[in-house]
């Protein structure tokens, strides 16, 4: 986000939530509204730079509340492939497990340690046993990421497939946030 806004001249402050909430998406919702009533009066225009991401609506529920906007989709992957993409490739494979660089190059903490797949690998089979390919929606695919990724899809024992979408999709959604 920082680049981005850098690159077009935006003058914006991020606040980011940390990253694992993903990984619990029922507490994104209050996270956002703290940071919300925590900003609340220090702005002009506040934005959410956050999909649904598993929230099920409450986080469009709170930024209604708070008049303010968020990035559409439902998940990041939506913003970054875009919606039409996504389901295209969910419907050629329902058993897609997506990665972003961010989870590329922490997926051994955010994923491996959260599940507990490193103190319990036998459990690997049980959260991963229905998926059939790792696809990889590279932002900014380097060598080492590739590699990674390439690491990932091995723990979980799946086919890798690379999937260059750039930050288009990331910008101009931040696009329509910033000027709107």
């Amino acid at each position: 986000m920082d680049e981005v806004a850098t690159r077009r001249g935006w003058r914006v402050d991020v606040h980011p939530l940390p990253p694992l909430l993903h990984n619990r998406p029922e507490r994104i919702a209050a996270a956002a509204e703290a940071r919300l009533v925590e900003l609340c009066g220090r702005y002009r225009r506040i934005a959410v730079a956050y999909a649904d991401c598993g929230t099920y609506g409450a986080l469009d529920e709170v930024c209604a509340r708070h008049g303010v906007a968020r990035l559409r989709g439902a998940h990041c992957y939506d913003v970054l492939a875009g919606e039409a993409l996504m389901r295209e490739l969910l419907d050629e494979e329902p058993g897609t497990y997506v990665l972003t660089d961010f989870l590329v190059r922490t997926f051994r903490r955010t994923v491996v340690a959260e599940l507990g797949l490193d103190r319990y690998p036998e459990l690997r089979h049980d959260y991963f046993g229905h998926y059939r390919r790792v696809v990889w929606l590279a932002q900014r695919p380097t060598e080492a990421l590739r590699h990674a990724a390439e690491d990932a899809a091995m723990l979980l024992g799946l086919p890798l497939t690379v999937m260059p979408v750039g930050y288009a999709g990331l910008e101009s959604a931040l696009a329509t946030l910033v000027t709107t």
